[in-house]
């Protein structure tokens, strides 16, 4: 039997040998790839519930919404019993232990980080920054450590950039020009993340590891579903917050070795999305991540169209490797399938290049890593039908998982605590503060000033006023005309008559007088 045998049981090939996936060697990562509607995502969805019945918890994307399906039991038709049946196994309909996740909330539970978490070159690729302005946001990521200044969410990036442009020169001395310019081309490209809903990955409650990375009490797995139907729409975002994640796993998980089961599986889907124009910095982290998480537990497998749309250092360090179906119409097409068909090790029981052209909806070439940690040799294979449901989950069948999640209110209210944004808000309501008293200050003393000038001038006004006065009056005295002394001729004739008048009149008196006694 299929089951009974060691690893993921894939499919059977065309020699009817079973293909399966060694536990022992799934953390060293691997690729499936395949045109549209050629079958990968009942592959990955296959994969995904077969590590998680292996005690493996599991993350993936759902870019079209198909893989919610994982959380229902299957109902398998005629055609998938017969290809069980052909295959010697027993399919068992049996929906995957299911969480839900998603950046903006709506179908699943939130997924927060903070601004300081993600950092600067992963910021600065979501926000498409050229290398000057990557640079501005290096400084201004700097200052925020320097001065213990909190980046939680875009508020606070968008309060820093504010107060790193009104300091631009003094910050400029210290660690490099910040030009104007810089500032205002991130704060457009920031208010354009947060038009696409990218402010809600921003925040807290931070996500933590330990809430994916879970193992029921049946000893299943948790298989982490990131709903990524919308998220899909910013694809600088969804590649900039799956590269995070698994740069969080290799920085916070310990050195296992090559454990006989992996600790986690990483299901990086639309994998093209994260190499696309990406700057050779960017490239480098993506190979170290994917080159040294290995030893952590961790198996990275990336999903996307062709093989070539992985840079060649990233693809080399994938041993485990499934290709569906591939077109080549085109001349690019064509290098595509030829790079495809000589990774594999080479089967002369048939042409690799026609084979993957051949193949059909449910077949794939698969090629794994034996006990030795070779490839095997390419083979054509059928895989094997899914035990949980093809198709998406209903709304009300996703509530009902979300409801019974064992994260369910863990995520779903925001926190805001003090940071950037408020701590600049406060310094700069402080600094108001004490301008407007400084203002009124300097508004009283130059009142004062007024007032004490005015009342000196009326003080001079007053003291001159009665100096004037008195010069009036002084000149008035001195004008006034002095009585003279001297008798003028008229007044001097008539004191003589009236002498002479007054003497001839007391003569005669005295005469009459004197007479009168002498006749006595």
């Amino acid at each position: 039997m299929p089951d009974a045998l060691p690893g993921l049981f894939l499919g059977q090939s065309d020699t009817a040998q079973p293909e399966n996936l060694l536990f022992n060697r799934a953390n060293r990562h691997g690729v499936v790839a395949g045109a549209t509607g050629t079958g990968k995502t009942v592959t990955l969805q296959i994969m995904a519930q077969g590590f998680s019945d292996a005690g493996v918890p599991v993350f993936c994307a759902d870019v079209k919404g198909d893989l919610s399906g994982i959380s229902q039991i299957g109902t398998p038709n005629e055609k998938l019993v017969a290809r069980a049946t052909e295959m010697g196994l027993t399919l068992t309909p049996r929906a995957a232990p299911v969480v839900f996740w998603d950046l903006y909330g709506q179908k699943g539970h939130p997924i927060r980080t903070t601004v300081s978490e993600i950092g600067p070159v992963l910021m600065a690729r979501m926000l498409n920054l050229n290398e000057v302005q990557e640079g501005v946001l290096t400084v201004v990521f700097h200052v925020a450590d320097k001065e213990g200044l909190l980046l939680l969410d875009l508020d606070d990036l968008r309060s820093l950039l504010v107060y790193v442009g009104e300091n631009a020169e003094r910050i400029g001395r210290e660690v490099g020009n910040v030009a104007p310019a810089s500032i205002a081309a991130i704060q457009r490209a920031l208010l354009q993340v947060e038009q696409q809903g990218g402010d809600a990955f921003f925040g807290e409650p931070a996500l933590k590891l330990e809430d994916m990375i879970r193992v029921g009490l049946d000893g299943r797995g948790q298989v982490n579903v990131l709903d990524s139907t919308r998220l899909m729409n910013s694809p600088r975002l969804y590649a900039a917050f799956l590269l995070w994640l698994l740069s969080e796993l290799f920085e916070q998980l310990p050195e296992v070795g090559d454990p006989e089961k992996p600790r986690l599986v990483f299901f990086f889907d639309e994998a093209h999305l994260l190499f696309n124009d990406a700057p050779r910095a960017l490239l480098e982290k993506v190979e170290q991540v994917v080159r040294l998480i290995r030893s952590k537990g961790v198996g990275v497998y990336f999903v996307t169209q062709n093989p070539a749309d992985i840079p060649d250092s990233v693809l080399a360090q994938l041993g485990n490797r499934i290709q569906h179906a591939l077109r080549a119409y085109t001349p690019s097409e064509q290098k595509g399938l030829k790079a495809a068909s000589q990774s594999f090790r080479t089967n002369p029981a048939f042409d690799t290049a026609e084979a993957i052209q051949a193949l059909g909806v449910g077949e794939a070439l698969v090629s794994v890593l034996d006990e030795k940690g070779a490839p095997t040799v390419v083979a054509r294979t059928r895989i094997r039908p899914p035990a949980s449901r093809l198709g998406p989950a209903t709304d009300a069948e996703r509530a009902a998982i979300m409801a019974a999640s064992p994260v369910r209110g863990l995520y779903d209210q925001v926190l805001n605590r003090e940071s950037a944004a408020e701590i600049l808000a406060n310094r700069h309501s402080a600094a108001d503060q004490a301008a407007v008293q400084a203002k009124a200050r300097a508004e009283a003393e130059k009142a004062a000033q007024i007032q004490a000038k005015a009342d000196e001038k009326a003080a001079q006004a007053a003291a001159k006023a009665q100096a004037q006065a008195e010069a009036r009056a002084s000149r008035t005295t001195a004008a006034a005309p002095r009585r003279s002394t001297r008798e003028t001729p008229i007044e001097a004739m008539t004191k003589s008559v009236l002498r002479t008048a007054g003497s001839t009149l007391t003569r005669e008196l005295m005469r009459g007088i004197l007479g009168g006694l002498k006749k006595r």
